[in-house]
C-alpha cells in the first residue's frame, strides 16, 4: 500500500499480467469466466461513515464472497496496525481471517478494495492457482481480482495529488486500467462510470489505449500500415531463409514447417495464448482457449 509515498507508473509488470490472464482462462475455462460478466456494483460495497465498522466490513465481505461464488466460505474481518494494507490467513476453511490496516477505520470507502484483493487470495487458494514468488503471485491476484469484476475498486482507491497519495495493490494504476480495459472489451462493460477518483479514470484511459493496441498487431487485419509493412518484410526473410524468424520488438514469430507452408505464431489479443496458423493470406483463426475469432492476413 503506497501511503503518501511515490506511486509507480507505467507497465513494469505487463508480461506477468498477460501471463496471469492466460492462466485464468486455462484454469477456469471460457465458460466459467463468462459467469463473471457483471462486475461488483458500487451499491453492494458502499460504506457510509455512519455504518458500524465491523458490521459494515462483514457485509462487504459477504457481498464479495457471493460475487466470487464462494458460498461455503466465511470471512471474518478485523483491524490492526500493520505495514501492508491487509492480510489473509489461508487455511482449509471454511473460515478465513482477514486483517485490515487500521488506516481503514477512517478510510472506509476503500475497505471494499482491500477485501476484494484478500478474498481473491482465498478464491485462488481454492483453485490451487498460483505463480512462483510473492511478487508474481500478488500480480496474479490483482489481475484476477480485476478481470473477474472486482478490481475497479482497487483502481478507484488510487488517489494522488501534490500533497498526498494512496494506491492499493501491486499493479500500477495504468496496469489496473489495462486489465479493466481487457475485461471491458470482452464483456462490453464500462467501469469508468463508477470511478470517484479522477486519477483512476486517467489510468483507465491509458490502459484502454494499450489494450486496443493488442488488437492492432500483425498478422491481424486491424494492424496499421507500418506494422503490416514490417510484417511483410519479416515474412519474406523467413520464406527465403527457411529458419525461425522472431524479430525483436514484434509479437509474432515465423517457423518453417517441412510438411507444409510457413507458419506464424502470435498472441491472442484477448487471452494472450499463442496461436499458430499457416502463412497463406486472408483467413480467420479461432483461439481454442478464449474462443475469440480473429481476422488475419498472414
Amino acid at each position: 500500500m503506497a501511503n503518501d509515498g511515490p506511486v509507480e507508473h507505467g507497465y513494469p509488470h505487463l508480461e506477468t499480467v498477460r501471463a496471469a490472464i492466460t492462466a485464468l482462462y486455462k484454469r477456469l475455462s471460457y465458460d466459467t469466466i463468462q459467469t463473471f460478466s457483471t462486475s461488483v456494483p458500487p451499491a453492494d460495497v458502499a460504506f457510509c461513515d455512519t455504518d458500524d465498522l465491523y458490521l459494515g466490513a462483514q457485509r462487504v465481505a459477504r457481498e464479495l464472497v457471493r460475487h466470487y461464488r464462494l458460498p461455503d466460505a466465511r470471512v471474518i474481518v478485523s483491524f490492526r496496525e500493520m505495514h501492508h494494507a491487509a492480510n489473509v490467513e489461508l487455511t482449509a476453511g471454511p473460515e478465513y481471517f482477514v486483517e485490515l490496516n487500521d488506516r481503514f477505520r477512517t478510510h472506509r470507502r476503500d475497505i471494499g478494495a482491500a477485501l476484494a484483493h484478500e478474498i481473491m487470495h482465498v478464491y485462488l487458494h481454492r483453485l490451487d492457482l498460483s505463480f512462483p514468488g510473492t511478487r508474481d503471485n500478488e500480480i496474479l491476484t490483482d489481475t484476477a481480482t480485476t478481470y473477474l469484476g472486482a478490481g475497479w475498486l482497487l483502481l478507484d482507491a488510487y488517489r494522488e495529488d501534490s500533497d498526498s497519495s494512496q494506491k492499493l495493490g501491486y499493479l500500477t494504476p495504468e496496469e489496473f486500467g489495462y486489465v479493466l480495459a481487457k475485461r471491458a472489451l470482452v464483456f462490453g462493460e464500462d467501469p469508468s462510470i463508477w470511478f470517484t477518483s479522477p486519477q483512476a479514470y486517467t489510468a483507465y484511459v491509458k490502459g484502454m489505449t494499450l489494450a486496443r493496441r493488442d488488437e492492432q498487431q500483425p498478422p491481424l487485419t486491424a494492424a496499421g500500415w507500418a506494422g503490416r509493412r514490417r510484417y511483410a518484410r519479416d515474412r519474406r526473410h523467413a520464406q527465403s531463409q527457411h529458419v525461425l524468424v522472431s524479430a525483436p520488438g514484434t509479437p509474432y514469430a515465423f517457423t518453417p514447417d517441412a510438411r507444409g507452408p510457413l507458419r506464424v505464431s502470435f498472441p491472442c489479443p484477448t487471452c494472450h495464448q499463442r496461436i499458430r496458423v499457416p502463412v497463406r493470406g486472408r483467413m480467420r483463426a479461432r483461439c481454442a482457449l478464449c474462443r475469440t475469432v480473429l481476422e488475419c492476413d498472414t
